[in-house]
């Protein structure tokens, strides 16, 4: 029923999703662990060969952190969509080519679409509607007032 209020746990995940830049988020934290999947050394020879591998390990993790922050905390997106996606370009050098660019890709999509994210924004209307609307207006009479002025 169209009219009727929807009430349910999947109700609410739709009012908790539209109310923050889900995809973004969702997308930047999946190419993190896509990331952070594709790495092969174990921890040991990380950490013995320096700062170059500790950065494989380092950069796809804050980018899963990210994507989690920017699902919690959609009022610091453009610091946490900015971060992501030079992380995600920082990936490139220090990650399998950012995980087979596979990761790289999620995660600056996720980035972009986090950054482009405007929360209560008005649908947009194409310029065929517009004119339409605009040629509504101006077919209906305008309103008829009566004589005397109110008191």
């Amino acid at each position: 029923m169209p009219g009727r209020a929807r009430t349910g746990p999947r109700a609410a995940f739709r009012r908790w999703r539209h109310g923050r830049p889900f995809w973004g988020g969702l997308l930047l934290a999946l190419g993190g662990g896509e990331i952070l999947l594709t790495e092969k050394a174990s921890l040991k020879v990380v950490l013995h060969i320096g700062m170059q591998g500790l950065a494989g390990y380092l950069l796809p993790a804050l980018m899963v952190l990210l994507g989690v922050l920017i699902l919690v905390n959609p009022a610091q997106r453009l610091f946490y969509s900015l971060t992501g996606i030079l992380l995600s370009l920082g990936t490139w050098l220090t990650s399998n080519l950012g995980g087979f660019f596979l990761g790289l890709l999620l995660g600056a999509t996720g980035s972009c679409l986090a950054f482009g994210w405007l929360p209560d924004q008005e649908p947009r209307r194409g310029p065929l509607r517009r004119r339409r609307e605009a040629a509504a207006r101006r077919r209906s009479p305008a309103p008829v007032t009566t004589g005397g002025e109110p008191a």
